[in-house]
């Protein structure tokens, strides 16, 4: 399994011989909604891929129908050929740009990808009342090893019902806590418990990276918990999870 960091929550997954591109953010800016005064945000650097520069890709996997998700200037510019396995709030969005295949998935809901990846749609975060996005569970059919990707706030008591343990886990580690919604993004004490939880033999950190964010919105939002935190944390609780943290554009190479 090969694991390159684009920035922010912006991956390239090789896994089971199939090449994933995740919620893809490579061209600016980011806005929000449409609402430039709410919240803009640029790369600091230009990024390691741009649209013309990826590698084949098997499909396109969008977890969230939200911007920084779900990012249809960057969606606009890639291969309509290419299918695009979405959230149903996304696929109302993704929809609009042409796409010839697009695999709306609902919780629990599975999809088998050139019949050697099964990629189900596991609970995730609750954006705003009434909107639950989608984690993702990654297995290769081949060896059974699993991927484990959720952006914001798993909900564990629903994952527990149906996932045991994970091989590699991708969730945030520096919680976002925005205005009356609360907070929507895990920080190093939620993320510890994910791994108390699923017991992963590898985690990464996603939703980091180096932006020039503007707007009312990132002047409310409350940052919590940090990198040395997590390391810390994962550090006494004595579980054998490994912890890598790659530069944007690097690729870890997973033994599993």
């Amino acid at each position: 399994m090969k694991l390159t960091w684009i920035d922010l929550n912006s991956w390239i997954i090789k896994i089971s011989n199939q090449t994933i591109l995740l919620d893809p953010w490579l061209v600016d800016p980011l806005v929000f909604s449409g609402q430039p005064w709410l919240f803009t945000a640029y790369h600091q650097k230009p990024p390691a891929f741009t649209p013309s520069s990826l590698p084949p890709l098997d499909c396109i996997l969008i977890s969230q129908g939200v911007d920084d998700h779900c990012h249809l200037p960057t969606l606009a510019l890639l291969d309509r050929d290419i299918p695009v396995i979405v959230s149903p709030t996304a696929a109302k969005r993704v929809k609009t740009l042409g796409y010839k295949t697009v695999i709306s998935l609902s919780h629990w809901q599975e999809y088998r990808l050139n019949d050697t990846l099964k990629i189900i749609a596991i609970p995730g975060a609750t954006i705003q009342p009434g909107q639950e996005e989608n984690g993702y569970l990654l297995q290769d059919l081949t060896t059974g090893k699993t991927l484990y990707y959720e952006p914001h706030l798993s909900p564990l008591t629903k994952i527990k019902e149906k996932v045991d343990r994970v091989d590699v886990t991708i969730a945030p580690i520096i919680g976002q806590i925005f205005p009356f919604l609360g907070q929507l993004i895990m920080g190093s004490k939620e993320a510890l418990n994910l791994v108390e939880t699923l017991k992963p033999k590898y985690f990464l950190p996603t939703t980091l990276g180096e932006i020039r964010a503007s707007g009312i919105l990132p002047k409310l939002i409350r940052p919590v918990g940090s990198i040395e935190e997590f390391r810390e944390g994962l550090k006494k609780s004595g579980l054998s999870t490994e912890f890598f943290t790659p530069q944007p554009g690097e690729t870890v190479e997973l033994k599993l």
